[in-house]
């Protein structure tokens, strides 16, 4: 295989080359400030996907190798996120499992099932699929997922015990235990989450006023999380609050992780496929989105495609060494950023160094308070939280505001599955619903000009006996008949017609349904005595119109221009010409 083709695959390859010191201590650098961060985020999604919390420790150590390695960004930092946490959740949640081993294989197949499924899609560059998920609705789904997130973890707040993976179930069910709250815990988890919120607004501020440089302040501040894990941690061990009915992470296995291996039991398989995938192409669109935001502002590129290998890597990675399903974190990846990161190298780096606290620092945390995780969740998850979106789609487009709302409301009301599910199949509906009316204005002439614009909306001369058509959506299956109904439709209404144009500037298709629709229309409008025109048509189009019979049998013309049209058909109606022009045959560009 050669070189280039190798690097496709291993994008290493390239950046590895050049890799040196002064790139080295970056990567080093950044890779201690989010190894500081990843730690209780990894911790505490671990809880919120219902795993051992050593699971989000494991996840957090050979995903970042697999990345390092086949990914593309230069600053993404791969690991446990909060929504995938929570689909993680939901998924294993229908298998109805009781053991903490078979509730962990399901994790691990969980893991497995969509790192495969990520990497074929990558290998076939199928990356153009995650498109079919708008941005309103994944803003959507995003923020219902940060209120369902943030309500499952005030149980762990109050100290009690609820289920249930909808906002209505969780509510009865924290209503009817919140009389065993422990009143401990809630200081904790209240305590925590107050601090927190404090130390993304006012640590920062606070450490400047005292003399810190920016960059050490703002390293200092998003540390906030290790602050309340040994706070807690400490109090919880002085004053033996397990005792006093404090739920602890309790003991986490000291090692690096162990060499483990999905199940393949087909029952299991079939219930976790639409789940895995839906976990892929949410993730995907995650990673992506804040992978191409970075690479922007430093002028670099990723590629989608073998992004999706990256992640897929990632997440068989996790499932080989005990770990649940990953993707780019925002948070993380912006702080990886920020602190200097110049190679995915600094990825690698957080994997050792998350590698070393699974062996030194695991003892140390069976007092940490599952309040104070519960803590570290609510905050980051409240940040997803964007409810204008429902005001921006309101003003802006009805279409997009009934897929947010429906995305929200079943997504908190039915389920993250439904939810996404419903976004997808929404987005989908509704894209074709608004190409299967395209926008087609009657166009003039703007005077003193070559240009032409609609005649509703501009003082426009138009000529007797011509009705120009800008049509301005591809033409396919769903928008056809649509078309020729509009198009019979004015030609019933105008009198002495002689010549239907349809201006092309913005159809960038035509397919087959599209083309024997043309052919009908030309061939009613021929009986009636009209010729069809078509001008400004598209390089690509035109080939594919020319190797049909279409343009054979078109009773006008094709031009290359619409004026050339205009200064054609008005000469010939001036010399009072009765029969059609013939077809030339002109070749658009």
């Amino acid at each position: 295989m050669s070189r280039p083709s190798l690097s496709r695959y291993l994008p290493i390859l390239g950046w590895a080359r050049q890799y040196d010191g002064e790139t080295a201590t970056k990567d080093a650098v950044a890779a201690v400030i989010v190894t500081v961060m990843l730690v209780p985020q990894s911790l505490a999604y671990a809880l919120l996907a219902g795993l051992p919390a050593e699971m989000g420790l494991y996840a957090s150590i050979v995903p970042l190798v697999a990345y390092a390695i086949f990914g593309t960004s230069r600053a993404l930092a791969v690991g446990p996120v909060a929504v995938v946490s929570l689909m993680t959740a939901a998924a294993i949640g229908q298998l109805g499992l009781t053991e903490a081993a078979d509730i962990a294989l399901a994790a691990v197949t969980l893991a497995f099932i969509s790192g495969v499924f990520l990497t074929l899609l990558g290998v076939l560059k199928l990356g153009f699929l995650a498109n079919f998920l708008s941005h309103p609705v994944i803003a959507g789904f995003i923020t219902a997922s940060g209120v369902l997130i943030a309500a499952s973890q005030l149980k762990h707040i109050f100290g009690i015990k609820a289920e249930g993976h909808t906002l209505v179930s969780l509510g009865l069910s924290l209503a009817e235990h919140i009389d065993q709250t422990n009143p401990i815990t809630l200081a904790i988890g209240v305590g925590a989450t107050a601090f927190l919120f404090w130390v993304r607004k006012g640590l920062k501020p606070l450490l400047r006023r005292a003399g810190l440089g920016p960059h050490l302040a703002d390293v200092l501040a998003k540390a906030g999380p290790v602050a309340a894990v040994v706070v807690t941690t400490l109090l919880a061990w002085g004053f033996d609050l397990g005792a006093q009915g404090v739920r602890l992470v309790g003991e986490i296995p000291t090692g690096l992780p162990p060499l483990s291996a999905p199940s393949f039991d087909i029952g299991m398989w079939q219930t976790l496929l639409l789940p895995a995938v839906l976990i892929s192409i949410i993730g995907f669109v995650e990673s992506v989105s804040v992978a191409q935001t970075l690479a922007a502002k430093r002028r670099q590129r990723i590629d989608p495609d073998q992004e999706l290998i990256g992640l897929g890597t990632s997440n068989i990675g996790s499932a080989l060494s005990g770990g649940f399903p990953v993707t780019g974190g925002f948070s993380r990846s912006v702080v990886n950023f920020d602190a200097g990161a110049a190679t995915p190298a600094a990825g690698a780096f957080t994997a050792i160094g998350i590698g070393l606290a699974t062996l030194v620092l695991t003892p140390l945390l069976a007092y940490l308070p599952n309040a104070t995780l519960a803590a570290t969740i609510i905050v980051a998850v409240l940040g997803l939280v964007d409810l204008s979106i429902l005001k921006k789609t309101w003003a802006y487009s009805m279409v997009d505001f009934i897929a947010v709302t429906a995305t929200i409301v079943l997504t908190l009301l039915v389920g993250v599955e439904v939810g996404v599910s419903a976004g997808v199949m929404l987005s989908i509906f509704l894209h074709l619903y608004k190409t299967s009316k395209p926008h087609v204005a009657e166009v003039g002439l703007v005077p003193g000009t070559q240009h032409f614009r609609n005649v509703k909306r501009h003082k426009v001369e138009t000529i007797p006996g011509v009705l120009t058509l800008r049509v301005d959506e591809s033409l396919y299956f769903v928008n056809a008949r649509f078309l020729e109904d509009h198009v019979l439709g004015r030609v019933a209404e105008c009198d002495n017609l002689r010549h239907v144009v349809l201006m092309c500037p913005a159809v960038n298709e035509i397919d087959m349904s599209a083309l024997e629709t043309l052919e009908e229309l030309n061939r009613r409008l021929s009986e009636l005595g009209i010729a069809l025109h078509l001008t400004e048509v598209k390089g690509p189009v035109m080939d594919r119109l020319q190797r049909s019979h279409f343009l054979h049998e078109l009773s006008g013309q094709v031009f290359l221009a619409q004026y050339d049209a205009w200064c054609a058909l008005q000469a010939d109606l001036k010399t009072a010409a009765t029969a059609p022009l013939q077809n030339e045959g002109l070749v658009a560009e």
